[in-house]
């Protein structure tokens, strides 16, 4: 496999276990398609909630929180940081779909926990020729982690809806959520 290094074509690790998905997803949607049951739900979620949560493929949201489709807007990220553009996702959510709870939701065991940001982007630079420009918001502890993105939330002048938010931090080994206190220096 090639990849692509200031105009040079060089070899990119490839994992020797990969093979691509995406048929065998195709061919499972259709059969998704014929037992679909969410035909008619509203646009707006219907609990007003937004979750802000890491990509990490151990957690299902909607199964953890025993929430069902159209409960929540459910955003994203590696490590559920609030970063710019989780923001502007909230900011779509409530300026426009209504949402007026923030979730956030962190674990354990998370891989922006491994890394330090200046090494991670060294490495990149290394192999891309590039540094990247954004931030990889790597942590060590995903309870302040939490805070941290709880304090951005709060002063952040975008959103609108500030009373109902929390942080978790999710234990993948036992499946449970620890609420995480905010930092009571930025606690409104």
């Amino acid at each position: 496999m090639k990849g692509y290094l200031l105009g040079q074509n060089r070899d990119v690790p490839n994992s020797r276990d990969f093979s691509p998905n995406t048929d065998e997803l195709v061919d499972k949607n259709a059969q998704f398609v014929s037992q679909f049951a969410d035909a008619g739900l509203a646009l707006a979620p219907k609990r007003h909630l937004a979750i802000v949560a890491c990509m990490d493929s151990r957690m299902d949201i909607f199964q953890m929180l025993g929430l069902a489709h159209g409960d929540a807007h459910i955003i994203r990220n590696a490590g559920g940081v609030v970063t710019d553009d989780v923001i502007r996702s909230l900011v779509v959510s409530q300026r426009l779909l209504n949402t007026q709870e923030i979730i956030l939701i962190h674990h354990t065991n998370c891989g922006l926990q491994t890394i330090s940001e200046d090494g991670f982007k060294k490495q990149i630079e290394d192999e891309c020729g590039i540094k990247p420009g954004w931030a990889i918001e790597a942590f060590t502890d995903p309870f302040d982690a939490v805070r941290q993105s709880m304090n951005r939330l709060h002063h952040s002048p975008f959103v609108i809806f500030k009373d109902h938010i929390r942080g978790f931090v999710y234990d993948v080994e036992t499946g449970k959520l620890n609420e995480v206190d905010p930092d009571p220096r930025h606690a409104t």
